[in-house]
């Protein structure tokens, strides 16, 4: 490794965002396939950007120390 470069280190997520991202995943899965009525995620694109949001919280939960 070349001396001044940094490595990224991923970490296994905390509790917390592990479990906001699987209940938000799973609030949008249930409202696509199962017709289930949750609020805010009604539509295509709301669920999109559902799925999306739950998956950037795990993201920074495995990239940002103490989430």
């Amino acid at each position: 490794m070349k001396r001044g470069t940094t490595r990224v280190a991923l970490k296994a997520p905390g509790i917390l965002p592990f479990l906001v991202s699987i209940i938000l995943a799973l609030a949008v899965l249930f409202a696509r396939y199962f017709g289930a009525q949750v609020p805010l995620m009604t539509g295509e694109a709301p669920q999109f950007y559902g799925l999306l949001a739950a998956y950037v919280i795990l993201l920074l939960g495995c990239i940002m120390r103490g989430l």
